[in-house]
């Protein structure tokens, strides 16, 4: 991880701090060989050509990279959340209940073949 990553990270509201790291734990998981890196001046892992962005907003973490139709089946089973094309917004304190399993599945049909 570089430092400009790092300094995100570092950067991230206590709020925030544990869904991200959680959406961090299981990307790692799934993907132990995904990579950092900061675009769009967020971080964003890589496995492949495959990209899962994150940013930590006020109110929010977003997820963003994904085709639509390849959330797996996520935003389906969600429609309490604020979506867009390849876009959802994660409260932390709505996060909290989503089981590991189901932000699992999203970060599988994001960064899988």
């Amino acid at each position: 991880m570089d430092d400009a990553v790092r300094h995100y990270i570092d950067a991230i509201l206590p709020t925030h701090r544990p869904l991200f790291d959680r959406l961090y734990r299981l990307v790692l998981e799934d993907h132990p060989e995904a990579t950092m890196m900061l675009s769009y001046n967020m971080p964003t892992f890589k496995v492949g050509d495959r990209r899962l962005y994150v940013g930590v907003w006020k109110h929010w973490v977003s997820l963003y990279g994904w085709e639509q139709d390849r959330d797996g089946g996520f935003t389906a089973r969600h429609p309490e959340l604020t979506t867009g094309k390849g876009t959802i917004q994660l409260p932390p304190d709505v996060a909290v209940d989503l089981p590991d399993e189901e932000l699992r599945d999203l970060v599988r049909a994001a960064l899988g073949p």
